[in-house]
């Protein structure tokens, strides 16, 4: 069936066109499957969709049944409800926004999102065991232990919110991260690689024990108002002069963002600057002009 035949039986829907390589398509194509759910199957009703059955019967068989079944379509609810959590995790980590302080909390509340629609779905209690979570979470647990670091430890250490009464105080599962082994465990290493002085790595110990237990400086009524309050760069600026070490540090890690689409903006430039005709270029020139083209582009978006 040419073009011309097809236009008029689908001129009222759009199903996006997404590339192999595009994060999440499958996820993206399912969405929008439920979104025209209504108007596809008013496709097949149609009058014109006897025209399309000419070409292949048995494909056309197999569409309608698809579009008219109802478990079909409940198993693509499930498969978005299972999905959807860890999705909108990723999206927000592939931005430029300041999130590397959150990765930790994020990745604990979709697993325990997906957990839960899992159990609801397979109508089971939490003192059960599902196969299928286990599955789900072992994978999820191995992609945050591939791509974890200790510099998202050491943020989520440094955010003041998670040892705030407020935060705390909405589960009684919490516990600030100074109480948490495993995270311990990581920051100690973390300050190992990075500090390597051993009196330096001494005063910085100091300084988190006082950040940590809220005394010398950090016990102020404003200081610890502020902590559920106050972004966590905005509340170090403020408040975190008494500890000019995790200062510096808190004000590098929790203006970071978790992507890395910054350096594949350079990757990109540079790719366009060293190109097979400027091959002969130096490493250092490229790397020069690499460096004025990003902050013309910077200068240009603040230019009225």
């Amino acid at each position: 069936m040419g073009h011309s035949v097809r236009l008029p039986i689908f001129n009222s829907l759009k199903l996006l066109f997404i590339a192999p390589t595009r994060f999440a398509s499958t996820i993206v194509m399912l969405k929008r499957f439920k979104q025209l759910k209504k108007r596809l199957q008013d496709v097949v009703f149609s009058d014109e969709w006897s025209s399309y059955k000419e070409d292949d019967v048995g494909k056309a068989k197999f569409v309608k049944d698809t579009l008219l079944d109802d478990v079909w379509w409940d198993k693509v609810n499930y498969i978005l409800s299972v999905t959807s959590p860890i999705y909108d995790v990723l999206r927000k980590m592939d931005t430029n926004a300041l999130s590397l302080h959150l990765v930790y909390e994020m990745w604990h509340l979709m697993i325990e999102k997906v957990r839960k629609v899992i159990y609801r779905y397979e109508r089971k209690v939490e003192s059960e065991e599902s196969s299928f979570y286990k599955v789900v979470h072992s994978i999820l647990i191995a992609c945050w232990t591939k791509s974890s670091t200790h510099l998202r430890c050491l943020a989520h250490y440094l955010n003041p919110r998670y040892y705030s009464h407020e935060w705390l105080s909405e589960d009684s599962n919490k516990v600030p991260p100074h109480q948490d082994m495993e995270l311990t465990l990581e920051m100690m290493k973390c300050f190992k690689r990075y500090f390597v002085d051993v009196d330096v790595r001494r005063q910085v110990n100091v300084e988190f024990a006082n950040f940590s237990d809220i005394r010398e400086g950090f016990d102020d009524i404003d200081s610890l108002s502020d902590k559920a309050k106050m972004d966590a760069k905005s509340w170090w600026l403020v408040h975190g002069a008494r500890a000019l070490i995790h200062h510096k540090v808190a004000l590098k890690l929790l203006g970071k963002p978790c992507s890395s689409s910054c350096c594949e903006i350079n990757w990109s430039t540079y790719s366009f600057i060293h190109s097979m005709k400027r091959n002969k270029m130096i490493p250092h020139g490229a790397e020069d002009l690499v460096f004025f083209h990003g902050n013309l582009r910077l200068l240009s978006r603040n230019s009225p």
